[in-house]
């Protein structure tokens, strides 16, 4: 299991932005797709975003448009940036390594393993 780091999160109220970063700090990010997931209050885990070592972006419909997931390699770490953040993005964000990726009718689609989220940061939308 490759151990990555949080951060990023808070309090913001609808209409505002966050930006999120996952980090590692025993292993390179760059060889590796990563992943942002989430899981809002009695939700199930939804997986949201993944950018591929060559920078191929995939996104969930919920966040399409309002997400932007980047990676900086040179620091180690994958951010994503939230824009016009709405009560239902309320959850605790997470970021993992991808077990694997494919192609699927030209969109990257990355796979994870439920035990490979960390612990995550938590995300309140609220006026």
């Amino acid at each position: 299991q490759l151990q990555l780091e949080e951060s990023g999160g808070g309090l913001v109220q609808p209409g505002g932005s966050l930006k999120l970063s996952c980090a590692a700090s025993r292993f390179t990010l760059g060889s590796y797709a990563i992943g942002w997931s989430r899981q809002g209050p009695g939700k199930e885990r939804e997986e949201i975003s993944c950018i591929q070592d060559d920078g191929t972006t995939s996104y969930a419909g919920s966040v399409k448009g309002r997400f932007t997931i980047s990676r900086e390699n040179t620091k180690n770490v994958v951010y994503l940036q939230m824009n016009d953040l709405k009560p239902e993005d309320t959850a605790v964000y997470s970021c993992a390594a991808a077990q694997g990726v494919e192609y699927l009718g030209g969109k990257l689609r990355c796979y994870f393993s439920d035990d490979d989220w960390g612990q995550g940061t938590r995300v309140t939308v609220s006026s």
